[in-house]
């Protein structure tokens, strides 16, 4: 009982944690990270809602296979979420770099 307590509150904690980062920084990492320690936390609060103490009645292995999918699909959702803010970081920095030349073209032939 105790330790299906604490590994419910554990992913509370770790839910919380991730949605105040997710609300409170603008970083797409750190946004995707937030996302990351959030599905962590639900994923335990799964675990720790389906533990039957032994002799107490039969396993049941929906939410361990629901866990194990998601698992599946946030490794995945997050390979795409980093492929995508390496290409917003790539455009950002070729904007950047448009910028910047013509601002020096700008002054060069001002000069």
């Amino acid at each position: 009982m105790i330790t299906t307590l604490l590994y419910s509150l554990t992913g509370m904690v770790l839910f919380g944690m991730g949605l105040f980062t997710l609300i409170v920084h603008s970083h797409p990492l750190r946004k995707i990270l937030a996302v990351n320690v959030m599905a962590t936390g639900v994923f335990l609060i799964l675990v720790a809602t389906a533990y039957i103490p032994f002799g107490k009645g039969a396993i049941d292995p929906v939410p361990h296979a629901m866990v194990l999918t998601g698992i599946v699909v946030s490794v995945s959702v997050t390979a795409l979420a980093l492929i995508l803010a390496c290409r917003l970081q790539e455009t950002s920095n070729l904007d950047l770099r448009a910028k910047t030349k013509q601002s020096s073209n700008t002054k060069e032939s001002g000069t």
